[in-house]
């Protein structure tokens, strides 16, 4: 069944899941006379024919764009965000496959603020709102890419069934679950060649994965392993700004620096590969999934997920003596230039993570009338090592190791929806959606210092920091269709929030934290119009506060009585986001252009305030960033031609900082990472159903990696550059039970940077067998 056959059940709003208002777990519920009945999903298989994706819900109060199972996987997918790729307005910080800051970026929310943005998978929270920057990714390895359905992104928090880390986006993938016996094998390898900054070699991963499930009965399951290995290009380098002072007697001659001009044009000299290095990672993934209906319309679900991962950063030094030996620091003569490199400019690390992720899905699911779901999940880093050496020259030396055991987080959501139909009085009109959430973050960090880097026992103690935040909420959301081609959809949020137990302690120190907490009411409000079967307008508002994260409050340094680093009185980020949509079904597809304008008062970001003596740099408040845009996208099957299918879109989108205090030279600025243009396009042809061969682009405009805009060369290491980067992949299925790929992402081998280099040109190719 063609994906549009559902959609042209509502044209104007593309499929996502049943949930009232686009619940992150969903109650199979469908209103007579303007939705189908629920349908379940499937494997998508030659062994196992999937149905179509669900259709939408028509009390939506915000823009969904949505991918599926058959468009992805014609596309070079490795890791879960990859099927992301090609969403409108949207990119996602992935510097290499098997990169663990993987972070969205969307509208008027940088690819460093992840607490803005929501991930589910089955109802099942995945992001890590322990922190608010690139070391707090979703766990997008809960989630194995041959398990989606479905994915769709929510644009906007216009719905009050989320929290307001729905500021950016939110995420909703959806697994599938088999109808009978089945078992699955897919291989990957890939390949990048990169060369840079004297860096020239090749850099090789692979991927193997496999899964087995069936339906007895009542009662369904599907297990699946995963194994990645895969080693990066080079991430990061160790630089030194361009000396003036003369070398002098003792100063050791080398040679092989690379000078260039940074990201403000200052001249630099580049010594080597130093902090990330090039990362080599081992990931290994086991998912179990339990499904039981106890009656027609009661159904439990049970998850059980295991994340392990090794990963060790190599670092090298590009200097070289008169004798050939690399050297690592002191007072160096670079072209008769006196240069002092620190002991730890060639640091490397290593480390281990091990994750464990339990949920526990209860749901009605009554086409009409009342349905009900509990959801609980447990989010448990049971041990976590990082260890850094404190010189770049010995094999075996000194360092420190931190653990980050007892680590993770808790959620419970309760939900009541009530769906009408048409032979109902009184509430005929309305739908309904009353539900409680509850969460509790907890962080624990300890470093200590070890004789031996790699493997050594930790000796004295070095830092240690700690907290947790709890929010509860109770919301209530109502979809009233007043007259026949209009349509309200309003709610509130209320959200009690607290931050406690923080503390920060060196040694012979300890400082508790102060406990913070804030209560806030969040209005949400859309209206549409249907114009006409195929055409519907609609606008939105909605205010939304994005509470702090344990690390942006408690997470610091202690120097002698003096906190330093931290800020434990931030204030919520408080938005007031408004948008206009249109939506077309038309030429076989949807198109949909919506104005959108975010204004964030109090944004939370890491930034110097320059206003005291001495400068102190941590998270602070900025009193205003306006986000305003325009996007435009289209999604459509057979276009043109039969076999066709298209997805693209262009975003405009201006973020400008309107006011900061602490920081007054960034007023009228451009806001950090949030590009002018971002163009995605990704077309498919099948030749039949054997066939299907797949060319894309990802366009991303100018940006900043400053608040004050100061970097004026971004298309270096340390800048953020533009780029166009073109993807092609052609699939093959010799029989109805095997599949064969080969891919390339960014073919022209583009050079681009967010920060840290980009992969280069990278070849896939890839075997799935299936019974």
């Amino acid at each position: 069944m063609s994906i549009f056959s559902l959609r042209r059940l509502r044209a104007f709003v593309p499929p996502a899941m049943t949930a009232l208002a686009v619940a992150p777990a969903h109650a199979d519920t469908a209103s007579a006379d303007t939705t189908l009945p629920a349908v379940s999903v499937s494997a998508n298989s030659a062994a196992n024919e999937s149905v179509a994706p669900r259709a939408v819900d028509p009390n939506l109060p915000a823009s969904v764009e949505t991918v599926t199972r058959e468009q992805f996987s014609n596309w070079n997918v490795v890791n879960t965000e990859d099927v992301l790729k090609y969403m409108p307005n949207l990119a996602v910080r992935k510097r290499f496959i098997g990169d663990l800051n993987s972070i969205i970026a969307v509208r008027g929310t940088s690819n460093t603020q992840s607490a803005r943005g929501l991930v589910y998978a089955d109802g099942l929270l995945l992001s890590n709102l322990l922190g608010n920057n690139f070391s707090f990714p979703p766990r997008w390895s809960m989630v194995s890419p041959d398990e989606i359905q479905q994915v769709d992104v929510i644009y906007g928090p216009y719905s009050a069934l989320y929290p307001g880390n729905s500021l950016g986006a939110t995420v909703l993938i959806s697994t599938r679950m088999p109808k009978k016996f089945e078992a699955e094998a897919d291989v990957k390898a890939f390949t990048q060649h990169f060369s840079l900054y004297g860096v020239n070699r090749n850099f090789n991963g692979s991927e193997a994965s496999a899964s087995i499930g069936n339906q007895i009965g009542k009662f369904s399951f599907l297990l699946g392993v995963n194994h990645l290995e895969n080693t990066s290009q080079p991430l990061q380098f160790a630089t030194l700004a361009k000396s003036g002072t003369p070398a002098k007697a003792g100063d050791t001659p080398v040679t092989g620096a690379y000078f260039y001009n940074n990201q403000t044009n200052t001249p630099t000299a580049i010594l080597g590969i130093n902090g990330e290095g090039i990362e080599h990672t081992v990931q290994d993934q086991f998912k179990l999934k339990m499904q039981y209906d106890f009656t027609p319309t009661l159904q439990g679900a049970f998850t059980l997920g295991y994340w392990h991962q090794t990963y060790n950063s190599e670092t090298s030094s590009f200097l070289r003596d008169a004798n050939g030996n690399a050297v690592y620091g002191g007072k160096v003569s670079i072209n008769g230039y006196e240069y002092t490199i620190p002991a730890s400019a060639f640091a490397p690390s290593l480390g281990h993570s091990e994750n464990w992720f339990y949920g526990v899905t209860l749901k009605t699911r009554n086409a009409t009338g009342w349905n009900g779901e509990a959801i609980a999940s447990y989010y448990d880093v049971s041990n976590s090592v990082a260890r850094l050496a404190s010189s770049g020259a010995p094999d075996n030396g000194a360092g420190t190791v931190t653990f980050g055991d007892g680590t993770g987080w808790k959620t419970l959501d309760l939900r009541s929806t009530y769906t009408p139909a048409s032979t109902q009085a009184g509430l005929a009109n309305h739908a309904l959606a009353f539900g409680y959430h509850y969460d509790n973050y907890f962080l624990d960090n300890e470093s200590y210092s070890t004789l031996n880097w790699r493997d050594g026992s930790a000796t004295s103690f070095a830092n240690a920091f700690a907290g947790k935040t709890q929010t509860q909420a109770l919301y209530a959301q109502d979809a009233w269709r007043f007259l026949p081609r209009w349509k309200f959809v309003y709610g509130v949020r209320y959200e009690d929030w607290r931050a406690y137990d923080g503390s920060q302690a060196l040694p012979g120190t300890r400082v508790a934290l102060a406990n913070a907490s804030e209560q806030h009411f969040s209005p949400k409000a859309s209206l549409s119009f249907d114009v006409s079967d195929d055409l519907t307008l609609r606008a939105s508002i909605g205010r939304a506060y994005r509470f702090p994260t344990v690390s942006e409050l408690f997470q610091g340094q202690i120097n002698g009585s003096s906190i330093v680093n931290n800020n434990p009185n931030l204030k919520p980020e408080d938005d007031l986001s408004k948008e206009l949509t249109a939506e077309w079904a038309h030429w076989n597809g949807i198109f949909r252009f919506s104005l959108f304008q975010d204004d964030v008062k109090n944004t939370i970001f890491s930034q110097t305030d320059t206003t005291v003596i001495p400068n102190v740099t941590n998270f602070q408040n900025i009193g205003k960033v306006r986000s305003r845009g325009v996007e435009t996208s289209y999604a459509g099957e057979n276009v043109f031609m039969r076999g066709l299918d298209l997805l693209a879109s262009v975003a405009y989108t201006q973020s400008k900082i309107i006011a900061n205090a602490q920081n007054p030279a960034s007023v009228g600025k451009y806001f950090y990472r949030i590009p002018l243009w971002r163009v995605n396009v990704a077309a498919t042809y099948r030749f039949d159903e054997r066939a299907a061969v797949t060319l894309a682009a990802r366009y991303s405009g100018r940006q900043y990696n400053t608040l004050t805009n100061t970097d004026t060369n971004p298309d270096v290491f340390g800048g953020t550059s533009s780029y166009t980067v073109a993807d092609a992949k052609f699939t093959f299925r010799p029989t109805k039970l095997s599949e064969v790929g080969i891919g390339v992402d960014n073919i022209f081998d583009a050079r681009y940077f967010v920060y840290h280099p980009y992969p280069g040109r990278t070849f896939y190719l890839e075997a799935k067998l299936r019974m």
